[in-house]
């Protein structure tokens, strides 16, 4: 029997589609599955009969058959649930390999579990990449944007198989590249995930502004949406936006109108902000895309505070074609500031991880396939190919134009929203981002005088050099001992 050039454990959704992929592009695929839907059918039995019917598979139902099928070095993709269920089965697979095989964690793992198990892994001789996988269904079969990271000397075996399942930017170029060591891989899919939340957040906020303010119905803002995807915010969330509002029931109602306004999340939006708090990099847009999601699922609270407060709009007179462009550049500005935000995360990251991580790669590998794909990442890989130091996307000439062209359109639409009591807290959040990050003096003098004169935690003078601390005996009364400098 011909051994398979690589194997892939966990054919739910996400993992079975990879295997078809796989297949489809010349590679044979040993496919495993640990759980049984029936006494009389296996996942692995179904899928062979079905989707894999006469395709270049071979199925397994035992462990040790399905690593002894795969050439060598094995190649092993695991798409599993993150967390316990990924080190059981490298725990299982372990002393079924050989030296110099290579174990592919596709799920959506913590970087930092990533990175320990890279060290578990190569301490017993065989090698581990954390890979992001974006796209969904749809990326999975026909082309996803992939991230892997790990073991370095893994990726020339793996590289032919992920490249070539990979999506295909315009310019013919796979959306899979190396990202760097340790949990890197993981880390920039953890941030992708979280400018999707934004993305997201920010396109539910204009569509709600057309919908509450200028009361459009749902084909009229669908128009919108897709005459917006054939210039600068063509991307797949705007596109698929135009489609769900189009959607009708069997009796010619729109499912959007009877869809519940609660949102769910499964974690790598929340991890996105937790990790930029831990890095001291601001990601403002994002932490509001999240906490609007726990917001959202507050439903009866809502209900509650909504009649207890009645709304008072103003009722301000605006055509609608005016206020539609208002929206259009807000969106855009506001995208490009949840972009900035991302990136510069992914930079102090990769500055205190040692990862090396090429942006403008990064860039380029979500063109396509995932589901943050959109025109723009042409303009940002550009920036930072021509300035890879570039400390924040905004600082870059194409930005700044686009930024300075969307201000006036963006601080109205803002204002108007705030009189006419319409919650837009992400275009918001994206404005202040970029008015703090552009006011030379920010009142923080005030609040370091603050944390000193109740916790002597110190402070440094504009008439001295960084670097050096000072405490104030402001009351009089206490003493010169300071309780050190920190950042808080």
């Amino acid at each position: 029997m011909k051994k398979s050039d690589i194997g892939l454990i966990g054919l739910a959704v996400m993992g079975e589609n990879l295997a078809l992929n796989m297949e489809r592009h010349g590679w044979q695929v040993s496919v495993y599955n640990r759980t049984v839907i029936g006494v009389e059918e296996g996942v692995v039995d179904r899928f062979i009969a079905g989707r894999g019917k006469g395709k270049h598979f071979a199925g397994f139902t035992e462990l040790k058959d399905f690593v002894q099928s795969l050439s060598t070095p094995r190649k092993i993709m695991i798409m599993v649930r993150a967390g316990s269920p990924v080190d059981q089965l490298t725990d299982q697979l372990l002393p079924l390999l050989s030296q110099g095989d290579i174990l592919i964690d596709g799920g959506n793992s913590n970087f930092e579990d990533t990175e320990r198990r890279i060290k578990y892994v190569e301490a017993k001789g065989m090698r581990f990449i954390g890979s992001g996988v974006s796209g969904g269904e749809e990326g999975a079969l026909n082309g996803a944007s992939i991230m892997p990271g790990g073991s370095v000397s893994a990726w020339p075996e793996v590289k032919p198989i992920l490249q070539s399942i990979a999506a295909k930017a315009d310019d013919g170029t796979p959306c899979c590249d190396w990202i760097g060591s340790g949990g890197s891989g993981h880390f920039v899919k953890m941030i992708h995930n979280g400018i999707e939340y934004g993305d997201m957040q920010l396109i539910c906020e204009a569509y709600f502004l057309m919908k509450d303010m200028l009361h459009l119905t749902n084909d009229a803002i669908a128009s919108y949406f897709e005459h917006w995807n054939e210039g600068k915010l063509k991307s797949y969330l705007v596109e698929i936006t135009a489609h769900i509002l189009r959607q009708k029931e069997a009796d010619g109602s729109y499912l959007i109108d009877k869809i519940l306004d609660t949102a769910g999340q499964k974690g790598t939006g929340k991890w996105s902000v937790v990790n930029s708090m831990e890095l001291g990099m601001p990601l403002n847009l994002i932490a509001t895309a999240v906490f609007e999601r726990n917001l959202s699922a507050l439903l009866d609270l809502r209900k509650e505070a909504a009649d207890v407060f009645q709304r008072h709009p103003v009722g301000q007179e605006s055509d609608e074609k005016t206020i539609v462009g208002q929206i259009y550049h807000t969106l855009y500005a506001s995208k490009i500031v949840s972009y900035a935000q991302g990136f510069n995360v992914l930079k102090q990251a990769s500055e205190q991880f040692g990862w090396q991580l090429d942006t403008a790669s990064i860039a380029r590998m979500w063109r396509g396939g995932c589901i943050i794909r959109s025109a723009f990442l042409d303009n940002i890989a550009t920036a930072f190919e021509k300035n890879p130091a570039l400390n924040n996307l905004l600082l870059d000439d194409f930005f700044h134009a686009e930024i300075d062209e969307a201000l006036p359109y963006w601080k109205r639409l803002i204002a108007m929203a705030a009189m006419e009591e319409i919650s837009v807290p992400a275009f918001s959040s994206a404005l202040n981002y970029f008015y703090s990050l552009t006011t030379r003096r920010l009142p923080a003098n005030l609040l370091q005088a603050q944390r000193d004169y109740f916790g002597a935690h110190t402070f440094e003078r504009t008439d001295k050099e960084r670097g050096q601390f000072f405490h104030e005996n402001w009351t009089g009364h206490g003493g010169n001992t300071s309780s050190g400098s920190y950042n808080a």
